[in-house]
């Protein structure tokens, strides 16, 4: 399942330089990420490093882009396959 960020974002911009998937860029009125490229860290670090630094916890979980653990391991793998 990839994040997401909610509308409570203050665009503080700390999260977009913490992704490692480049996958964080800031939108019309707040960050936006996407799907296509989150792994939530998997690959790279234990924890979602967005989560981590958000300071106001407005990237939970999208509801509406579910992957497993395998998902994001392959989706990491064919992001980093260069």
């Amino acid at each position: 399942m990839s994040l997401m960020i909610t509308d409570e974002c203050i665009n503080c911009d700390v999260c977009e330089p913490e992704c490692p998937n480049n996958a964080i860029s800031q939108g019309d009125e707040v960050y936006v990420i996407d799907p296509a490229k989150c792994t939530e860290c998997v690959g790279h670090f234990d924890e979602p490093q967005c989560v981590e630094v958000c300071p106001v916890d407005c990237i939970p979980k999208d509801p509406d882009n579910e992957e497993s653990q395998d998902e994001l391991l392959a989706k990491y793998k064919k992001l980093n396959s260069d």
